[in-house]
């Protein structure tokens, strides 16, 4: 049987993949040690991002031969990267010109600066533990100080203050408000302060952080104030807002948002209800109510509603009587693609947000100033926005665009 020779680029490539075989690491040792294991997929990953990222900067895969080539590598130079699985020893492609840069360092550890930044700070100001110290010390191999801090900080700070204060292009049908709460040390007193975080929907289905401020608490003013803010940088299209029944977010949505439906969370209603209830209640009162939000449309809704206050009402007058007279705000979204549905009929796509928040401020405890809480709070928020770009669409907006068009045919069908 003939074998046809390999060329030299041929032999090149097979004895790349050799290379490559030998140097993967023995995963069965490492399964007994699961740290080692998450630290070697992640070094994997990363690798494996760099050589891609050389290559489009290059034009050319290694050893390609191509007209279009834009240069050549000049093999590796090491670099630490600290994550959230330890620290990583990285081989970082370099081309001969010097050009290559990667912005992959930068994206992946921006919150762990901001977060490292805060606990240092701590340290420095003389408000942290020994275990501060400890922490910060392990994630970055080093003390701090003062000016160390300054110089992590001015950094972040300035490309953080970019993505707060970009202009909105795009027009954004969906708005989902909310806040939540942070302890921060003021003139050395521990003062609560209000989170106010805005995610939009945009005409593609994508969700994007559009705003994240810091409020002494969650006041008609300060939300009137963040909702102006967020239309002043460019915020235009909003036809439904989503939100807790707040009455400071509720008057801030009427005058800044006249145009905006409102959709009353779901959730935080059924929570609502069992203030109205005895405190020990066995039956299936609220898991009934909660069947409402699964109906096909709000006929349906509202037929199982008229059932539900017939059978509970003579049990508990209270309950029914209030969930009668608001239970209306929470339907709202009826009025959408049944596709959006779940999506659209809470803030549990926030709440999802705001947990990650917590489990990363959770460490840090009590903020040594406004800006460290701010600076840490933006990082995970620019993380989680560029992460929503990146994945499939979150919803197809092509179906509210189809039904609005549906509406306004039977409009115009009727005139």
């Amino acid at each position: 049987m003939h074998v046809t020779p390999k060329s030299p680029l041929e032999r090149e490539h097979t004895m790349t993949r050799s290379k490559l075989r030998l140097e993967k690491p023995d995963w069965k040792a490492l399964l007994a040690d699961d740290a080692d294991l998450m630290r070697e997929i992640v070094r994997a990953a990363v690798t494996e991002v760099l050589e891609v990222e050389m290559t489009e900067a290059l034009g050319a895969e290694r050893g390609e031969r191509s007209e279009t080539r834009l240069g050549y590598r000049a093999g590796f130079y090491q670099r630490s990267l600290i994550t959230r699985v330890g620290k990583l020893e990285l081989r970082v492609p370099r081309d001969r010109d010097g050009r290559f840069s990667t912005q992959l360092f930068e994206r992946y550890s921006r919150s762990e600066k901001a977060l490292v930044g805060a606990l240092a700070e701590m340290y420095v100001q003389g408000v942290s533990t020994r275990k501060v110290k400890a922490i910060t010390e392990e994630l970055c191999g080093h003390s701090f100080s003062a000016s160390a801090i300054s110089r992590i900080n001015a950094t972040l700070d300035e490309s953080l203050a970019e993505f707060a204060q970009r202009r909105l292009e795009e027009s954004y049908p969906y708005l989902i408000c909310d806040a939540r709460y942070e302890r921060v040390r003021e003139g050395g007193v521990i003062r609560s302060q209000a989170v106010l975080v805005a995610i939009g929907i945009n005409h593609e289905g994508y969700r994007c952080v559009l705003g994240v401020e810091l409020a002494a608490r969650e006041s008609s003013t300060s939300w009137k104030e963040f909702l102006v803010g967020l239309r002043e940088r460019g915020l235009s299209g909003v036809e439904l807002v989503v939100s807790d029944d707040h009455p400071g977010l509720r008057k801030g949505i009427a005058e800044i948002l006249p145009e905006a439906a409102w959709q009353r969370c779901y959730v935080h209603f059924l929570r609502n209800a069992l203030d109205h209830l005895p405190r020990k209640v066995t039956d299936d009162c609220l898991q009934e109510l909660r069947w409402l939000y699964d109906r096909r449309n709000a006929a349906e809704a509202q037929r199982d509603l008229a059932a539900w206050l017939e059978r509970w009402s003579s049990t508990y007058p209270r309950l029914c009587d209030w969930v009668e007279e608001n239970i209306s705000e929470t339907l709202t979204f009826y009025r959408l693609p049944r596709e959006h549905h779940r999506h659209i009929k809470s803030t549990n796509m926030l709440e999802r947000f705001n947990e990650e928040v917590r489990r990363r401020t959770r460490v840090v405890r009590i903020f040594p100033s406004q800006e460290s809480c701010l600076r840490l709070i933006r990082a995970l928020a620019v993380e989680t926005h560029e992460g929503w770009l990146e994945e499939h669409r979150y919803l197809n907006m092509a179906l509210l665009a189809e039904q609005k068009k549906e509406q306004m045919r039977m409009i115009e069908q009727a005139a």
